[in-house]
């Protein structure tokens, strides 16, 4: 199975794939940093994008915590996060936010002789194991739900982010939603005080621990997913059935997403209704300050546009799911509306 590089790793990988520089970046790209969870996408946009138009994207896969961080300092040109800023966290530091892309993330395990989509998990019996209530695979609660699969007396090994990440926050926030236990106990964050398991940085470094730790169970990206071939596990859904991670169970979660009434664009997209819907699907979001002099702003929404525009495919191949035409055209009149540079619209670009 592939090992995914470390946080560090990927984030000199992806400088070096896409044009970038140890320091500063140069004044013709453009400087990112934040979520982990659509780094698989933004790397492959960026790629593209570069190949068309020769500017560079130098984004840095750090966790949504660490790129909420970075915007506020204003070190970077935006920031990105899967965890949405409410209305009142926007104004107070004079932040424009928006959705870029929508994704799913999925609980992986390491049980021998256990194959992809074979085991079945209900949010409870989740949360149950995160807080140690629940120790070995071959368990009742997890039985019950299996009664077709001989699970082993194997212990299990829970897998946690330990970064500030907006993966995090989906995870906990669909945790806390099923199980009022959970809720009270440990609660939906970034970042949260987990009384069991392994820590690991990143969505790559909860797959790496994941695929080296016998009877571990972990929670990533789909496309971390889907690029190695990680043993997933179904889901009980908001409607009781189960269900695999997809696209087009992410796209049944989003489906009653009405992002016009959303103040700030904030919406949390765990445990939607619907017989298809994905129950840990979340947006992952853009930041970037009202009003700048950062010279790399117009760049940076071309990007954007760009990435609404021609993106599309590129995100389905790798199993997000784009935002519809009408809502990066809501964005984009966002963009007009609310961002300036050197007092100046910044959109439509100069």
């Amino acid at each position: 199975m592939t090992k995914f590089p470390s946080t560090l790793t990927m984030t000199l990988r992806a400088v070096a794939l896409l044009g970038g520089a140890m320091g500063p970046a140069l004044a013709a790209d453009i400087s990112g940093a934040g979520a982990t969870f659509p780094y698989p996408i933004y790397a492959k946009w960026a790629e593209a994008y570069k190949a068309q138009t020769g500017i560079g994207l130098n984004y840095q896969s750090i966790g949504s915590g660490g790129g909420i961080k970075q915007i506020e300092a204003g070190t970077v040109t935006f920031g990105a996060s899967d965890k949405p800023l409410e209305a009142a966290d926007l104004k107070q530091n004079g932040l424009v936010q928006w959705p870029m892309v929508i994704g799913g993330v999925v609980p992986v395990v390491n049980i021998p002789g256990v194959k992809p989509g074979e085991l079945l998990l209900d949010g409870p019996t989740i949360a149950a194991i995160y807080m140690g209530d629940i120790s070995r695979w071959n368990d009742a609660a997890i039985q019950k739900l299996n009664p077709k699969l001989s699970l082993p007396k194997l212990d299990i090994a829970p897998v946690y982010r330990s970064d500030g990440s907006g993966t995090n926050f989906l995870f906990t926030n669909y945790l806390s939603k099923v199980s009022p236990t959970f809720s009270q106990k440990i609660g939906a964050n970034t970042s949260v005080q987990w009384p069991v398991g392994i820590g690991a940085k990143g969505n790559e470094g909860v797959a790496n621990q994941t695929t080296q730790t016998g009877g571990a169970i972990g929670y990533v990206e789909y496309a971390y997913v889907k690029q190695t071939g990680m043993t997933y596990a179904k889901l009980l859904n908001h409607d009781g059935h189960y269900v695999a991670p997809e696209a087009k169970s992410f796209q049944a979660a989003a489906a009653s997403a009405d992002w016009a009434k959303a103040e700030g664009y904030y919406l949390i997209l765990t445990d939607q209704p619907g017989a298809d819907s994905w129950p840990i699907t979340g947006a992952s979001f853009i930041l970037m300050h009202a009003q700048s002099n950062d010279q790399s702003t117009v760049p940076a929404l071309k990007f954007f546009d760009w990435a609404y525009r021609s993106g599309q495919k590129m995100a389905e191949e790798l199993d997000y799911v784009p935002l519809p035409d009408k809502v990066s055209k809501l964005v984009q009149k966002t963009w007009q509306d609310s961002l300036t540079v050197d007092g100046k619209p910044a959109w439509p670009a100069r």
